[in-house]
């Protein structure tokens, strides 16, 4: 090996990057014992793989594959459909275990997380690498799923880690071995490294991410934005990123998709499709107090090619009966009747906080206050009653034909098995049981 060793103290802080391994599938495997060590697959409503467990991967399953290429190359997979509210249910459940062991926890995904361990040996009578362990087994333990660890001085460094040895498993990079991880990992498998950067950087003989830790200050400060100069520290054992324990407070774009089967050329359906997703936007954007400046509309078709649209707004709104104009408009532009359609999608875009936007003399004030009324009833009686309890008239098609039918309308168990008070529109958040092993 070329160069000298990072010379820094092994463990002056110590973050960890936890990652469950195969997630959705696995929850499907961890509530259906019987599924354990078989090529589960998920994402069965949409015809194509959501996420794959190991033994589906072994056999060359990738995500985003079509149902019939799995079929293929592994015959005798068991296709689920998606169940996402008891994936929440396990997500809260692994996060609510993290934070026994620090209360410096990032919710970076449904499925990932960032922890932050610093000075707590001392409170747990063990080394950086035995809490991290007893967290992984924990999770084992009560949620019947795996995790990857990685620990390290920084985020960037315990995502390598957390990567290094998959699934189940814990990897430590402590400061005197960075070099021994760096030096063979692809520079565009860094965090925060995509394939435009990591080209940049092999033409000055750049491609391993040891090489990009090792290079000179003054070049990366000379060809590299902050973003990258500051990962260029954290691969150097300096924790610039923060663990961010504040829950996600704002978004710069919303976006919500509906899949459905078979598909359809149905221009009343397609179009209550979309006209569902506005709402399910704007009911999130409302929650968060945001509007929208710019609209986007797509429409996937059956060969999985995508048309779509971008509208300029004349004002931010956040309100659905304000955006169907711009929405139909949209439409008309890229649905063709000739087309079979499988999947809609909307995005609010440049979305800013309400209480920045300037209305002006052309406005009409009293119907802006009127509108805030109505959709704010409409939110507290979804609240009450379940989402979607009032909802326009041009979504209405699409509430009264199943979102899936045939082959791939098989119900998620959470759907079908439900709980005392419970009914197909308004749900509990119940804590999933103990799951043993």
């Amino acid at each position: 090996m070329s160069g000298q060793p990072l010379t820094i103290s092994s463990f002056p802080r110590a973050i960890i990057h936890i990652d469950a391994d195969a997630f959705f599938a696995s929850c499907e495997q961890a509530i259906h014992p019987e599924l354990r060590g078989r090529p589960v697959i998920t994402g069965k409503e949409r015809g194509i793989v959501s996420a794959a467990s190991y033994e589906a991967k072994a056999r060359g399953v990738k995500r985003a594959m079509r149902l019939f290429e799995v079929k293929k190359v592994c015959p005798d997979a068991v296709f689920m459909p998606s169940d996402y509210e008891t994936y929440s249910l396990f997500s809260l459940r692994m996060f609510e275990i993290f934070r026994r062991f620090s209360p410096d926890v990032e919710e970076y995904s449904i499925d990932e997380a960032f922890v932050d361990l610093t000075g707590l040996r001392r409170s747990f009578h063990g080394s950086y690498g035995m809490i991290a362990q007893k967290i992984r087994k924990t999770v084992e333990s009560e949620l019947g799923i795996t995790v990857s660890v990685g620990v390290s001085l920084s985020k960037v460094l315990a995502k390598i880690g957390s990567k290094h040895n998959k699934p189940n498993g814990l990897t430590l990079i402590p400061g005197r071995d960075i070099h021994l991880y760096l030096d063979k990992l692809p520079v565009e498998e860094v965090w925060g490294i995509g394939p435009n950067t990591a080209a940049f950087l092999g033409k000055f003989g750049i491609t391993t991410a040891l090489q990009y830790a090792r290079k000179d200050e003054k070049f990366i400060q000379k060809y590299l934005s902050k973003p990258y100069q500051e990962i260029w520290h954290e691969l150097n054992g300096r924790s610039v990123y923060p663990v961010v324990t504040e829950t996600k407070q704002t978004y710069q774009s919303i976006s919500k998709t509906k899949t459905f089967t078979p598909p359809s050329n149905d221009e009343a359906f397609v179009y209550a499709q979309l006209s569902k997703n506005l709402e399910n936007a704007c009911i999130k954007a409302r929650r968060y107090k945001l509007a929208a400046t710019r609209l986007i509309v797509f429409l996937r078709r059956q060969d999985f090619k995508d048309s779509g649209v971008e509208i300029k707004l004349s004002s931010p709104t956040v309100y659905p009966v304000n955006l169907f104009s711009a929405l139909r408009k949209g439409f008309n532009s890229v649905f063709n009747s000739r087309e079979l359609y499988r999947q809609t999608g909307v995005v609010l875009a440049g979305l800013v906080s309400e209480d920045r936007i300037q209305h002006t003399l052309f406005d009409d004030i009293p119907k802006i206050e009127k509108l805030e009324k109505i959709y704010s009833a409409v939110d507290r009686l979804s609240e009450r009653f379940g989402k979607h309890t009032l909802q326009h008239a041009a979504s209405l098609p699409a509430k009264l034909q199943a979102q899936h039918e045939g082959e791939r309308g098989d119900v998620a168990q959470r759907k079908v098995s439900l709980f005392k008070g419970e009914n197909r529109r308004r749900r509990l958040g119940l804590p999933m049981l103990n799951i043993r092993v």
